[in-house]
């Protein structure tokens, strides 16, 4: 490329990002671009898809043989992973918030890298169940580990190299990262979140097509400070023929022009190495840009399906010491003449812990042993899976908290200075905490699940759910849906939940089984009523449609614990007697919150609400904020403007090998 091609491009790029930028991003627009990102059609299976529908198959979730030889390798590396990981200290990393280089090499001698990469791009080419036990592991010596190893594994650059890159790509880069070269994944930036219409950040190509200049600002970048490659998100300019459009580029950290401008830090995941990135006339080959132009967004989302599992993983691995902690407790500390786990109070938060605990991980390895045999439609499956696992890992880890008293609000190295063991309660609630946010907060999760849930729903309801659409094209829906709804709704009436001696091989968790089953049907009718009632402006019930998720996250929870009971039956009976009691005391917790839900669906106070909150907005009631002091007052805008600010400072960017 010529330096007057540069100087054209950048005159080009600075058009083109200005346009991005100038640009105004309507609810519309947002939509038309999720819907137009979104996997539209699936043939394959969806357990979870069907619960929704009223259509509980538990066929779809019975396990699929394992290979016994592979089974060995990967007990084989994990063993050799639990024993390095017994070397680690995580109050060092918690004290110093920085994971050692050392420990950085450990990992990239020992292959964890590449733990997910195929064996023939030099990777370990582990199945997702030996990755997120892996996972477990790793961040039980310290949170920052995992999300360390799954920001580089689960959403950096081999997942989409893998599914999206052409041949030269994967066997460029492939290797590389399986041999320690850290990557990142740059979506967000400051005023760009779930929305990304709004994206500023631009990639405008040369006139020869043969590279694109990319600018723009990425917030939270998870592994930036230390990354060598990263998949950068950008916009590209409409161009001759080209419509352009959100497209993906692998990025190498050196390039001129990329500054890693601050180290963020957080209230929790105190090693992590998170950052905000600017670009300023990055060139970047165009052979580096992975699937197409305005490709890059389904890509995004493609690579999450799978790349999601990783928050099950690490929620299972902290419901896991969790439960080992409370038992150790509850059985030592005593009041009132007796172990505190033997007061139903204490009691009951024990039990929920421990149920909880063992379905974390009945959810993750169903989902997970379901990606791995390929043959169903995940997308539901894996986004319930991070959306339940995140909020009752930290539903857990604040019982834990309440259960140990001071000693749990006490950090571990103040327990430790005084003599007692040092568990770190509190760490765990403040790490546990960015899982109900990172990728994808629970909101965002439950909108994205609705919008595949109701999938059959939007199909058969055309233009009446369409809120501008004209009447008449209204009247043709409505003649094409009761068609759908006319075969549709008499298949709820009844089912197999309703015959007494349905799932009998399931012994005393039939009864569980045949709720879910009757459920399914009942949630599928509550979904029709609510776009029977609201139709287009379904989608602004936002509370009714989330609830309407979580009634199939704990359908689908109670049936992952249930078929791990009876796998695990078939294997041991001694052990299985003990996990047909974990998941029973699970399914009756279940249950109360399921049939909490569907009351709440109808029974609720979100009108009140949404006329409450218009209020607030509007500053109706800034009277009562007064009499308090706000000291982040005059520190800085809510969002910053750095996408438009000066030059970058120093480079914070640096390189552990």
């Amino acid at each position: 490329m010529s330096t007057k091609d540069l100087q054209d491009a950048r005159s080009t790029g600075d058009d083109g990002a200005r346009k991005v930028k100038e640009r105004v991003v309507t609810a519309k627009d947002a939509r038309a671009l999720a819907e137009e990102s979104r996997i539209a059609e699936d043939r394959r299976p969806s357990f979870a898809k069907g619960i929704y529908m009223g259509s509980y198959n538990l066929d779809l979730i019975r396990p699929q043989p394992a290979d016994p030889e592979e089974a060995i390798r990967e007990r084989d590396f994990l063993d050799r992973l639990a024993a390095f990981c017994t070397t680690l200290d995580g109050q060092v990393i918690e004290t110093s918030g920085v994971i050692p280089d050392d420990y950085l090499r450990g990992l990239t001698e020992l292959g964890v890298f590449g733990m997910k990469i195929p064996r023939r791009y030099s990777g370990l080419g582990l199945s997702l169940l030996a990755y997120g036990r892996a996972l477990m592991l790793l961040g039980s010596v310290h949170p920052s580990l995992g999300a360390l190893v799954s920001a580089h594994l689960s959403i950096g650059v081999p997942e989409p190299v893998k599914v999206f890159g052409t041949e030269a790509q994967k066997e460029e880069y492939l290797p590389r990262c399986a041999a320690g070269a850290i990557s990142a994944f740059l979506l967000t930036e400051p005023d760009v979140g779930s929305d990304p219409a709004r994206m500023r950040a631009t990639a405008v190509p040369s006139h020869d097509g043969s590279e694109y200049v990319l600018d723009g600002v990425k917030l939270w970048t998870t592994n930036g400070v230390i990354a060598e490659l990263v998949v950068v998100m950008a916009a590209v300019p409409p161009h001759g023929t080209e419509k352009g459009g959100i497209s993906a580029f692998v990025v190498e950290m050196d390039t001129p022009g990329i500054t890693v401008e601050n180290r963020n830090n957080f209230m929790g995941l105190r090693g992590i190495e998170n950052g905000v990135t600017r670009l300023r006339g990055v060139r970047v080959p165009a052979a580096n840009r992975l699937g197409r132009e305005g490709q890059g967004l389904k890509i995004a989302l493609t690579t999450l399906n799978t790349g999601r599992l990783s928050i099950p993983a690490l929620c299972a691995g902290a419901g896991k010491w969790s439960l080992k902690i409370a038992r150790g407790w509850t059985g030592t500390r005593e009041q009132w003449g007796q172990p505190i786990g033997r007061h139903e109070a204490v009691a009951k938060k024990v039990a929920f812990i421990a149920g909880t605990a063992f379905a974390l991980e009945s959810v993750f390895e169903l989902s997970a042993s379901m990606a791995d045999a390929g043959t169903k439609d995940i997308r539901i499956e894996a986004a319930l899976a991070k959306l339940w696992a995140s909020e009752m890992a930290y539903r857990i880890g604040d019982e834990l908290v309440q259960i140990r008293g001071g000693r749990g609000f006490e950090t571990a190295a103040s327990l430790a200075a005084r003599g007692e063991r040092a568990v770190a309660a509190e760490q765990q609630l403040r790490d546990l905490r960015i899982n109900r946010v990172f990728e994808g907060s629970t909101e965002i999760m439950h909108l994205l699940i609705a919008r595949e849930a109701v999938d059959a729903h939007l199909k058969a309801a055309g233009d009446l759910a369409v809120a501008d659409a004209p009447l008449g094209n209204k009247a043709r829906a409505a003649v094409k849906a009761s068609g759908f709804y006319g075969r549709w709704l008499p298949t709820l009436a009844a089912g197999k939940g309703s015959v007494p001696t349905a799932y009998a091989e399931f012994g005393p968790l039939s009864g569980y089984l045949r709720y879910a089953d009757r459920s399914s049907r009942r949630l599928a009718r509550s979904t029709f009523y609510g776009i029977a009632r609201w139709q287009a402006r379904l989608e602004h019930h936002q509370v009714f449609l989330g609830r309407i998720v979580d009634i199939g996250a704990e359908l689908f929870a109670m049936s992952a614990v249930c078929m791990r009971a009876e796998n695990i039956r078939l294997k041991d009976p001694r052990e299985g007697a003990q996990a047909y009691e974990l998941a029973a005391a699970f399914c009756a917790q279940s249950r109360v919150r399921t049939d909490t839900l569907f009351d709440d669906l109808w029974r609720n106070s979100d009108s009140e609400d949404r006329q409450l909150a218009k209020g607030v907005l509007a500053g109706r009631y800034t009277w009562l904020e007064e009499g308090v002091l706000d000291q982040s007052e005059g520190t800085g805008p809510w969002i910053s403007a750095s996408a438009n600010g000066p030059e970058a400072g120093e480079n914070l960017h640096r390189r552990y090998r």
